[in-house]
C-alpha cells in the first residue's frame, strides 16, 4: 500500500515519528505540498493524510486508487466528503488530541486581554520606571476577572474546560450551542445567542466552521455585544469578518481581541487585524504542544490500524 502524509510539517516537525505507517505499506513523507502538486504526489497513493492540501472532487478523479482520507487534526474543511462518500472512501480525523491545550491557551489569551503584561514589560525595559519615578499603571489595562460574564458559543469539549478555569477565577460562564440554549449544567447557564451576546463582558469562540458559522462575527453580531467587551477566536478563522472585527477594535466597539486563528493563514501583509486597535494575534499555535501532537499522532495510528482490520477508521466522518 501507498501511503502520503502531504503536509506532515505541520504536526511534525521532526520531534515525533511516522514510523507506525511503516508497518501498513510504504510511508511517503512531504513537509509540506501546496495544491498544485497534490494530485501528482498522489497518483499511486491509497491513503493519503492532510493538514492543508485540499482533498477535493478534482483531486480524487485524478487519483482513483485512494481508499483513506486522514485529517492531520480535528479540523477537515478541505476534505471533500461528499465526493468521498460516493466513492466509497473512507475519511477519518483526530478529535479531542488537543482540548487540554486549547483550552490551556484560550486562558492564556484571556489573561492577557485583561492584563497587559507586554505593555508592563515595555515600559521597564524602555527605561520609563526608572527614568520617571512612579508604577505607571494608568498606561496599561489590568482588569479583574472575578465576577466578569464569559459567553461561550461552542460548549464541547475546549468549551467546557475552559468553563471549568474560568470558573475557578471568579467568572460567571454562559453558552449556547447548536445542540442546547437554555438550562443550566456544571455551573454553566445556556442561553439563546443574542442574550448571550448581550450579557458576556468576553466572547469565547469555540465553534466549528460551517455555512452557519462562515463569517458570522460581522458588524451586526458586534452590535449585539455589550458596548467595550472583549472576543477570543481559538476556532476558525473565517467565522470573523475581519474588516468588521477590525473597525470596531479600532473604534472602541471592541476593547480587545484576541485570536490564534485568521482566515487565510499566513496573512496577507494588508490583513486590517494586523494593524487593529488592541489585537493580540498568534500564529494557530493552540493545539501544538508537544503533549497534544503525541496524542495526535497516537490517534492517527489508531484510526489507520482499525482502517485496515475492519475498514472503518475509529473516528470516521463518513
Amino acid at each position: 500500500m501507498k501511503i502520503v502524509v502531504l503536509d506532515g510539517f505541520a504536526v511534525n516537525p521532526g520531534d515525533l515519528s511516522w514510523e507506525f505507517l511503516n508497518k501498513y505499506g510504504e510511508a511517503v513523507i512531504y513537509d509540506k505540498t501546496p495544491n498544485s502538486l497534490a494530485a501528482e504526489r498522489c497518483i499511486d497513493a491509497e491513503a493519503v493524510f492532510s493538514n492543508r492540501a485540499d482533498i477535493s472532487r478534482e483531486f480524487l478523479e485524478l487519483c482513483p486508487r485512494i481508499r483513506y482520507v486522514s485529517a492531520l487534526g480535528t479540523g477537515y474543511d478541505m476534505i471533500d466528503l461528499a465526493a468521498c462518500k460516493e466513492r466509497g472512501i473512507e475519511v477519518c480525523n483526530v478529535p479531542g488530541y488537543s482540548s487540554e491545550s486549547v483550552s490551556q491557551f484560550t486562558l492564556t489569551l484571556l489573561l492577557n486581554l485583561v492584563t497587559d503584561m507586554n505593555g508592563m514589560t515595555d515600559i521597564v525595559k524602555s527605561g520609563m520606571w526608572t527614568g520617571i519615578p512612579g508604577f505607571h499603571y494608568e498606561k496599561t489595562r489590568f482588569l479583574e476577572l472575578s465576577g466578569m460574564q464569559l459567553g461561550l458559543i461552542g460548549c464541547g469539549a475546549i468549551g467546557e474546560r475552559v468553563a471549568v478555569m474560568a470558573q475557578a477565577l471568579g467568572m460567571k460562564v454562559y453558552a449556547t450551542t447548536a445542540r442546547r440554549s437554555s438550562g443550566k449544567e456544571n455551573g454553566i447557564s445556556f442561553m439563546p445567542l443574542d442574550k448571550l451576546l448581550g450579557v458576556s463582558d468576553i466572547i469565547s469562540l469555540h465553534c466549528p466552521l460551517n455555512d452557519t458559522t462562515r463569517g458570522m462575527v460581522d458588524r451586526s453580531f458586534i452590535g449585539k455585544m455589550k458596548q467595550g467587551a472583549f472576543l477570543i477566536n481559538t476556532a476558525r478563522g473565517a467565522i470573523l469578518n475581519e474588516s468588521d472585527v477590525a473597525a470596531a477594535l479600532n473604534d472602541g466597539t471592541l476593547s480587545g481581541a484576541a485570536l490564534d486563528v485568521l482566515a487565510n493563514e499566513p496573512p496577507q501583509s494588508d490583513n486590517p487585524l494586523l494593524t487593529a486597535r488592541n489585537c493580540i494575534i498568534t500564529p494557530h499555535a493552540a493545539w501544538t504542544s508537544i503533549a497534544a501532537r503525541k496524542r495526535l499522532i497516537a490517534i492517527l495510528e489508531s484510526n489507520f490500524e482499525s482502517y485496515i482490520k475492519t475498514g472503518k477508521g475509529i473516528n470516521s466522518l463518513v
